[in-house]
């Protein structure tokens, strides 16, 4: 509803009922839940008009709106609770050459010449660094701005650019920075994830963001994430008059801040800046959500103080998106690691941010229906607030006649073999796992832990011997003694002791219960325990591979799905000759009688909540299982513990509440090795 249209008070009450519910979801799933659902743009005029309409109509306008507060809570994820020595508040945003240049002349008013810093605004998470006689002490999370944030200190320290400590240093010192990541290092941890079969992230922001309020900080180790720093926010033993002295101060100390920031003294000056910020951020290793205007003096912004929200000292500017049409020329499809079929659109390159661009995902099958979309359609593209190009629209009214919205083909780009849905989720993918796009992911897959768990089989290992010739496919695996004297003059695992050492656990993995080596095989929507299960009835693997659908569904934990999954797996030759292989090769297929690991987790009952690091739900379930406990899917007073991962949401909110002790992956793996 516009606002020239509101015709009565009733009636801006009830939009400003709606708009206050919108962006309290949309900010919960931003700070807290790392997974937007909306633009940074979007949720800004969301917020900009709750802005007006309390401004029009006062008397409506709650205390509790949220653009009277900072976005976010303090959760007990990475750590415990810790009350801010100094808020951390938001800024405020702007949006045109107006605004920026009527706070300008505001600040000209109000203070003697003052000067104005213009620098990047990092797209990350806000975090907080305490140091005491040149030594840190505390790392914080901005939490709810206010009170408390999460103490991720044991996290902060694997971060390369957190200085741990500071050779000239005053008794204490608390600066503030934004924790992100950088694309090319984002892109690496996609690939991982990719190839170790785990959640994608959808942008930088939400992989430092989920990374940095980590249980464990074993994963934070393996994700690069960056800092800068780019406020002071209390100094005790030193004293510093300028934004811009505390940076050079604080560079002199080997602390990172912020890029190529500019000091300015006019509108014309601050606006040139901003512009060229603007005009730059596509050359950038990292993304920006706007430009940051700043009082530079610290005399000055004590003058001027804070609202609830935010300093009345700084500004930050968020540039308009960017959106131009062009012509749809094709449709991509390259396969994953994990047998994904991805679409690509291909369209004429448009300038976008100051860069050319010609391609943009489609992400899947859904994604291409819901736009309409069709190869010679006129398409709008847009960045908005972010580096990647993405597809907002097609412009039917422009439809060449004959063009149809496309369809994913049936078999796979890559090999040619069928492709299927994954259960619960929109992604295709092909169905052959000797596919070559996917047979280095599939192999690591076939080593891992919950699968053959062939001691020191690593990836490193796979990619070099798939990338050698030496590997083709599984099966493969067990004919490399052939080739032991030329794997050790290539020094692919390492002289002899190293290469024989892997070889011996291949050939012990042979004698591995049929239900590994099941799991193993990598067949969609058949993970560890739905293996355990189909061995468990039907004894053997040859038994399951005759198995028709009718009979698969009579399994718990096999639903009409999975079964269809795994009769069009045995359907194609390629995978019945692969069996034979390994069957020839002397890996076992039979199932051995079900026994208990240990009994360490009897008695006690485990829920399982978010993504952790090697382990999927079920592998975890059938790890406690295994070791005599049992695992429930809600949390309640009669739970012992909860296993958090990554994402662990609500139940580890209920668990805290419960005082129920959470456990990382790698603590419950050393609980289960004590008996």
């Amino acid at each position: 509803m516009n606002e020239e249209n509101i015709q009565t008070e009733s009636e801006a009450s009830a939009e400003i009922e709606k708009l206050t519910a919108e962006i309290e979801y949309h900010s919960n799933r931003y700070y807290n839940e790392d997974a937007p659902e909306i633009s940074d743009y979007e949720y800004d005029m969301l917020m900009q008009r709750l802005k007006k309409l309390e401004a029009s109509y006062p008397s409506l306008a709650k205390k509790n709106s949220p653009t009277k507060h900072v976005g976010g809570t303090a959760k007990r994820e990475a750590g415990v609770l810790v009350r801010h020595n100094v808020p951390m508040l938001s800024l405020q945003d702007v949006f045109s050459k107006e605004d920026v240049i009527r706070f300008v002349e505001e600040m000209r008013q109000k203070l003697d010449e003052p000067e104005f810093v213009v620098e990047y605004k990092i797209d990350g998470l806000s975090m907080s660094l305490r140091y005491e006689n040149g030594s840190l002490v505390m790392a914080e999370t901005r939490g709810d701005g206010i009170e408390f944030g999460e103490d991720v200190t044991v996290n902060a320290r694997e971060i390369k650019d957190v200085v741990q400590q500071l050779a000239d240093a005053p008794e204490y010192l608390e600066i503030r920075g934004e924790v992100y990541m950088k694309n090319a290092d984002f892109d690496a941890v996609n690939a991982r994830q990719e190839l170790l079969g785990k959640k994608i992230f959808a942008n930088p922001r939400n992989c430092a963001a989920g990374t940095l309020r980590q249980l464990d900080p074993a994963i934070v180790r393996e994700r690069p994430l960056s800092l800068f720093i780019f406020n002071l926010q209390q100094a005790r033993g030193r004293q510093f008059q300028t934004h811009t002295q505390c940076y050079e101060y604080l560079k002199s100390q080997g602390v990172t801040v912020i890029d190529d920031y500019k000091v300015c003294k006019t509108a014309e000056e601050v606006w040139n800046a901003i512009e060229a910020i603007g005009d730059n951020r596509g050359n950038l290793a990292y993304d920006i959500d706007g430009a940051v205007v700043k009082i530079n003096r610290y005399s000055d912004r004590e003058l001027l103080g804070a609202t609830a929200k935010t300093p009345r000292w700084a500004i930050a500017y968020k540039y308009p998106p960017e959106e131009k049409e062009t012509t749809l020329l094709d449709i991509e499809l390259t396969v994953g690691r994990t047998g994904r079929i991805n679409p690509t659109a291909v369209f004429a390159p448009v300038q976008l941010c100051g860069t050319s661009v010609s391609r943009a995902t489609l992400h899947n099958q859904d994604f291409i229906n819901e736009l309409d979309i069709g190869i010679g359609d006129t398409i709008s593209v847009y960045k908005s607030g972010e580096i990647i190009p993405k597809i907002r629209k097609v412009n039917h009214a422009k439809r060449p006649a004959g063009v149809a919205t496309y369809r994913i083909p049936d078999v796979c780009p890559v090999c040619g073999a069928k492709v299927a849905r994954e259960e619960n989720t929109a992604d295709i993918r092909c169905t052959n796992s000797s596919c070559p796009a996917q047979l280095v992911r599939n192999i690591i897959h076939f080593v891992s832990r919950e699968a053959m768990d062939i001691k020191g089989f690593g990836a490193v290992y796979v990619e070099s011997l798939v990338n050698e010739g030496f590997i083709r496919d599984i099966a493969d695996i067990y004919h490399l003694h052939e080739h032991r004297d030329r794997m050790i003059a290539s020094g692919i695992i390492g002289k002899e002791k190293n290469t024989d050492k892997l070889l011996s656990a291949i050939e012990a993995s042979k004698a591995n219960d049929a239900d590994k080596l099941f799991t193993g095989l990598g067949i969609l929507n058949v993970g560890r325990s739905a293996s355990k299960a189909l061995l468990a009835h039907f004894k053997t693997i040859d038994a399951v591979m005759d198995a028709d659908e009718e009979r698969l569904v009579e399994v718990e934990d096999i639903g009409e799905v999975s079964a269809r999954c795994i009769r069009e797996y045995f359907a194609q030759e390629a995978n019945r000759r692969l069996i034979e292989r390994l069957k020839e090769s002397g890996v076992n297929m039979e199932a051995g009688e079900a026994v208990l690991v240990s009994e360490s987790f009897a008695g006690k009952t485990f829920v399982i909540t978010g993504t952790l690091p090697t382990m999927s739900r079920n592998e975890a379930k059938a790890f406690i299982e295994e070791n005599g406990g049992k695992v429930t899917g809600s949390v309640s007073k009669k739970t012992d513990y909860l296993v958090a991962g990554e994402a662990a949401g609500s139940k580890l909110d209920k668990a805290a509440a419960l005082g129920i002790e959470v456990l990382t992956e790698e603590r419950l793996r050393a609980m289960a090795e004590k008996e």
